[in-house]
C-alpha cells in the first residue's frame, strides 16, 4: 500500500478549503492546506466581509439625515476615509488570525505558499513537494476587467477596498452585484458615480421587477446608470482617465473601476499537466460529488464555476468530507439558495424569478406589494420597498420570494427555510404576521397581479 505524507492536501485556504480541511481532520484524517495569501479567502479578506463593513460606513449618512425627522438636531459630519479603512483592516487581520487558529486547533498543517499539482498525488509549494492520498482544489477566483486597450489602468474590487483616498468621481464598468454594491458604497461616501452597462439593466438574472425598482432608487440617490454602452478603450490622462465608447463618446473621470466578472484561479495550478479537465471558462470540471475526472482529486467553491457564494463553497466542502471521511454520502442541493445584494436599499431573493417560473412552471400567480417603509414616514426619505411572491398555480407552492428594501437579506433567509420545506401560498396566508414590521407583508399578500396574457386580451 502506498504511503503518503497526508490523507488530504487542500490547495487554497478560503471558506470552502478551510471548512473541508477542518472537518476532515475532525474525522481523523491527516490534513494539510496551503495558501499563498491570507487565510480566509475572497469572502473574508477581499470580498463580502470588508465590503459589508464599508457598506455599514456609508449607511451612517442616511442615519444622520433621517435623524432630523425624529427630533434629533443632527447634521452630517465630516467623513474620514483612512480611519474607516484602518478599522476595516484591523477586523480583517483579526479574522485572518481566527481562521489560522481554527486550523491549528483542528490539527490541520498550514503551509504558506501557492500550491501546484505535480502529479495526481503530489503538490509542490514553495519548492517543496508533499504527497497525499486525496487532493482538494479550492483556489477560488479573481476579478477580470474588459479585454480592451487601456483597461489595465482600471481598478478591480481588490483595489477598491484599499484606495488611499476617495476620488471625486468614478466610472464603474458593469452592472452585476459587485458593481451595484460598490456603486452604492462610494455614492454614500460622496463620490460621483456613473455606471456603464453593456446590455440590459442592473443585475441580469435577478427578478425584473426587483432590479428595475433598484435602478429607480439608485438614480434617486444621484447615481447615473447608462445602459447599452459599447466600450472601445480607456485612455490615461494627466489627472485621471477617459472612457471612450465605440460611438466616439468620451467620459472623463478620476478613477475607473472594472466590475465585469470573475474567473477561476486555475492558472499555473498544474491542471493540464496532471490531466484535470476544465470547462470552457477555465473552471475545474466536477460531478455532483465534487469529483474531477481524476478519481482522487476533488474541487469545491468558486474555482468550479458552479454557484459562486461562500455558504455554497462551505456546503460543498462539508458534503465532500461527509462522503469521503464520515461514511455519509452527501450531495449539495442547489435549489432555493438565498442571495443578497447589499445595495441601497438592499435586495434579498430566493428561488425562481417570475421569468424563470413562467418557463418552468407554466401557469403562475404573482403577488406584489410596494410601499413606503414606516421609518421613512417621519424621516421623509423618498425610498420605497418592493416585495414579491412567485407561486406555482397548480401546486400552490411558493417558487420565489423577492424583496427590495431595508432588512431584505435578514427577512429572506427565513423565507428560504419555508421554501425548502415546500411551503405553499395557503400556508403563508395562514401565518399570522408580526406587526408592525415589513416582514409581515409576505404573509398578508392577497391580491394577485393580473395575468399578462389576460391583460393584453382585455386591451
Amino acid at each position: 500500500m502506498a504511503s503518503y505524507d497526508y490523507d488530504l492536501f487542500t490547495i487554497g485556504a478560503g471558506s470552502g478549503g478551510v471548512a473541508a480541511s477542518r472537518r476532515a481532520a475532525s474525522h481523523g484524517a491527516r490534513v494539510a492546506i496551503c495558501e499563498g495569501s491570507k487565510v480566509g479567502g475572497t469572502c473574508v479578506i477581499r470580498g463580502c466581509v470588508p465590503k459589508k463593513l464599508l457598506m455599514y460606513g456609508g449607511q451612517f449618512r442616511d442615519a444622520f439625515e433621517d435623524a432630523v425627522g425624529y427630533g434629533w438636531d443632527a447634521t452630517v459630519p465630516d467623513f474620514d476615509w483612512p480611519k474607516l479603512l484602518a478599522a476595516k483592516d484591523r477586523e480583517i487581520d483579526r479574522l485572518n488570525h481566527i481562521y489560522i487558529g481554527m486550523l491549528e486547533k483542528a490539527g490541520v498543517t498550514l503551509i504558506e505558499g501557492f500550491g501546484r499539482l505535480v502529479d495526481r498525488h503530489t503538490v509542490e509549494v514553495a519548492g517543496r513537494r508533499y504527497t497525499a492520498r486525496t487532493i482538494l482544489i479550492a483556489t477560488g477566483g479573481h476579478p477580470v476587467g474588459p479585454n480592451l486597450p487601456g483597461f489595465e489602468h482600471a481598478i478591480s474590487s481588490n483595489e477598491a477596498l484599499d484606495l488611499k483616498r476617495l476620488p471625486s468621481g468614478m466610472v464603474i464598468i458593469g452592472g452585476g452585484y459587485i458593481a451595484v454594491e460598490f456603486a452604492c458604497i462610494f455614492n454614500a461616501l460622496g463620490v460621483d458615480i456613473t455606471m456603464m452597462i453593456r446590455s440590459g439593466d442592473l443585475l441580469n438574472g435577478f427578478d425584473d421587477d426587483i432590479r428595475q425598482a433598484l435602478a429607480v432608487e439608485m438614480r434617486k440617490r444621484g447615481i447615473t446608470i447608462r445602459t447599452g454602452v459599447r466600450l472601445d478603450r480607456l485612455e490615461k490622462l494627466d489627472d485621471g482617465y477617459c472612457v471612450v465608447t465605440r460611438d466616439g463618446e468620451r467620459f472623463e473621470t478620476e478613477l475607473v473601476f472594472a466590475a465585469t466578472g470573475r474567473v477561476p484561479n486555475t492558472r499555473n495550478l498544474g491542471l493540464e499537466e496532471v490531466g484535470v479537465e476544465q470547462d470552457d471558462r477555465g473552471g475545474v470540471k466536477v460531478d455532483s460529488w465534487s469529483r474531477t475526472n481524476i478519481d482522487n482529486i476533488y474541487s469545491v467553491g468558486d474555482v468550479t464555476n458552479r454557484v459562486a457564494l461562500t455558504p455554497v463553497a462551505i456546503a460543498e466542502g462539508r458534503a465532500f468530507v461527509e462522503t469521503m471521511y464520515n461514511d455519509n454520502p452527501m450531495e449539495v442541493d442547489y435549489s432555493n439558495i438565498p442571495t443578497a445584494v447589499f445595495s441601497s436599499p438592499p435586495i434579498g431573493t430566493v428561488g425562481l424569478s417570475e421569468a424563470q417560473a413562467r418557463q418552468i412552471c407554466g401557469e403562475i400567480d404573482i403577488y406584489k406589494s410596494g410601499f413606503r417603509p414606516m421609518k421613512n414616514t417621519l424621516s421623509g426619505r423618498d425610498e420605497r420597498t418592493l416585495m414579491k411572491l412567485v407561486v406555482d398555480r397548480r401546486s400552490d407552492r411558493v417558487m420565489g420570494a423577492h424583496m427590495l428594501g431595508p432588512d431584505a437579506p435578514e427577512i429572506v433567509q427565513g423565507l428560504a427555510i419555508a421554501m425548502n420545506c415546500g411551503a405553499t401560498k395557503r400556508q403563508f396566508d395562514r401565518t399570522i404576521g408580526l406587526h408592525p414590521s415589513a416582514a409581515e407583508e409576505f404573509v398578508t399578500l392577497r391580491d394577485k397581479v393580473p395575468d399578462p396574457v389576460r391583460s393584453q386580451a382585455a386591451e
